[in-house]
Formats: C-alpha cells, structure tokens, sequence
C-alpha cells in the first residue's frame, strides 16, 4: 500500500498561514516588530496579528515580550531554525532559475575607497564575467548596518566576526608608503624611517575597523615616533590617495586599493618597507539571506581578481 504524505491540503492543514511565517521570520530575524514591519511595507499591528495567530495555532508562546525588546522562546527558536534554512533555500532556487533568463540587480555595499580603486574600474570586467548581473553600489563611510538596509551583500574589511551576516574571506591587505612620481623627483627619497616621519606626511581619518594611521604603521614597523607632523589631513581615504597623486606628498597605501594606480604608474611605491594587517576583507552575507549562485560567482571574480593582479 502506497501511503502519501503533504499534499497541498495536508501542507495548509499542518501550515495554516505563509504569511504569518514569513513575518515571523522577520521578526525573529531582526528582532523588532517595528523594523520587521518597515522591510515587509506592512503596519506593526499587522506583523504583530500574523505572530499572535501563528502562536495561537501552535499554542505556545514564540517570543518573550520584555521591555522594549524580544527574545526567541526555545519553541521560536525551533521553528525560526527551520524556516529561515527553508526560505534560504526558496531563495537559492529562485535565483538559480531565473539567472539565465533575466538580468539581476544586485545591492552590494562598500566604503568608498574599495568601491573607487577597487570595483569601479573593474567594471566593465565583471559585466564580461556576470552579465546576468546589474550591480547597484551603495557607498558607506562606515560599515554597513545589514539589519536594517536594503543590501544583499557588503564588503568589509576587519576580522570577518560580524553579528549581522556570514562573512567569506576575499584577500588579505599590507600597507606600504606611496607617493606620486612627480613628487619623489622633486624630493629626496627617505633612506630611513626616521626621515620617512619627517617628510610630507598625508593622513586620512580613520573610519573602519582595523583601519591604520600613520602612527599605528610607523609603531608596527618598529620605529616609535613621538608626535607626527603632517603635511596635509582629511577625513576620506579616497581624498588622501588624490593629494598623493598631486604630489603632495606622502600617503599609506593599502595594497589591494591602489594596485591599478601602481601599475600605471600615477603612484610609486617610496620604500620596501611595509606591514601585513591581521585583518582582510571579507564578503558579507546579511543573516535571512541565502549565498545565492550569483553572490558565489561575484565571489569567485573578485578572487580571480586578485591572482590576475
């Protein structure tokens, strides 16, 4: 005897209410009925109905109500667990279905300086690779808030430990001086750290995790300076690599960002010296979303990226 299970009637039966489970993992996923509320476009009181009629169906309670918070009961977390993994799924399937037959448009977040030394001129390589993908950059001075954005990927550098997604090793970085041709013609390169810190330094405000100054590169070199003098300061990367590259004067390089503009020459690298950061960058994934084929194949670019480099 062939017995079956499901089916569309068993499945509304045992699942009363999609609706109600897709708020619910909102909810569970953002920890906010209000933010929840604001991602769907729907009102808190409707999030709220469809959360009160999924526990009053099951006849447990799925989250604590505590004071201007909530927290996942073992019966929320149970069935949060398998939710979210099922709509990841859903989600994967979807994009795997639909990528060969229409263009995708992909959120992805980045600080400005990755976005212009690092994605920008790389784009016309990465429509070659991905055509299926039309890319919408979202530009962050500080890192991203993936909970409560509309970004299905972001690039950060730091440690890759991210409460608000999964985060998948890109490349490493170094730092190293740099400086525009122009201006070592007109100045005498430095034979040492000590007259490297006495000449025209150009800083940049820190504004990421793991971000180094000139002070924090000098002291990882091993030469601790007192008190820097600097030629020229401001507050993005992005504008301190542009006054190296009118020469004036000294700026950090980070590796990876300004690859292109050592190839062609508009900077040069000033001495051998250099430090290897514990951190890198990192592909980030917000939690409720899957690692769809098109996010792993952005992936595989970016690396690919990097060795062609």
């Amino acid at each position: 005897m062939k017995v079956t299970t499901g089916g569309t009637k068993g499945y509304r039966r045992l699942i009363p209410s999609m609706t109600a489970l897709v708020e619910f993992e909102a909810v569970a996923r953002l920890s906010s009925f209000t933010v929840a509320a604001h991602e769907l476009g729907v009102t808190q009181a409707a999030v709220s109905r469809q959360v009160r009629f999924l526990e009053e169906t099951l006849g447990v309670r799925l989250f604590h109500r505590l004071h201007r918070a909530i927290k996942l009961t073992p019966e929320g977390e149970a069935l949060y667990l398998v939710v979210s993994e099922s709509m990841q799924k859903i989600a994967g399937v979807f994009d795997r279905l639909s990528s060969s037959t229409a263009q995708q448009e992909l959120v992805l977040a980045a600080t400005a300086a990755f976005s212009r030394f690092r994605l920008l001129p790389r784009l016309a390589a990465l429509k070659r690779s991905l055509p299926q993908v039309q890319l919408r950059l979202t530009t962050q001075m500080f890192t991203a808030d993936l909970l409560h954005k509309d970004i299905d990927v972001a690039i950060r550098f730091g440690n890759g430990k991210w409460k608000d997604g999964t985060a998948t090793l890109l490349f490493d970085e170094e730092v190293f001086p740099v400086c525009s041709p122009w201006w070592l013609e007109a100045n005498m390169a430095p034979d040492s750290l000590a007259e490297l810190a006495g000449t025209a330094l150009i800083e940049s405000d820190s504004t990421s995790e793991g971000w180094m100054g000139w002070s924090e590169w000098f002291n990882a070199v091993g030469f601790g300076v007192p008190h820097l003098h600097y030629a020229f300061r401001c507050s993005m990367y992005t504008d301190a690599i542009q006054a190296a590259r009118d020469g004036q004067g000294v700026a950090l390089g980070w590796g990876r960002l300004v690859h292109d503009l050592l190839a062609t020459g508009e900077l040069v690298r000033l001495t051998t010296a250099s430090v290897k950061v514990s951190d890198a960058y990192y592909m980030v994934v917000p939690h409720g979303h899957t690692m769809t084929p098109t996010i792993e194949g952005l992936i595989e670019w970016l690396r690919e990226d990097v060795v062609a480099s």
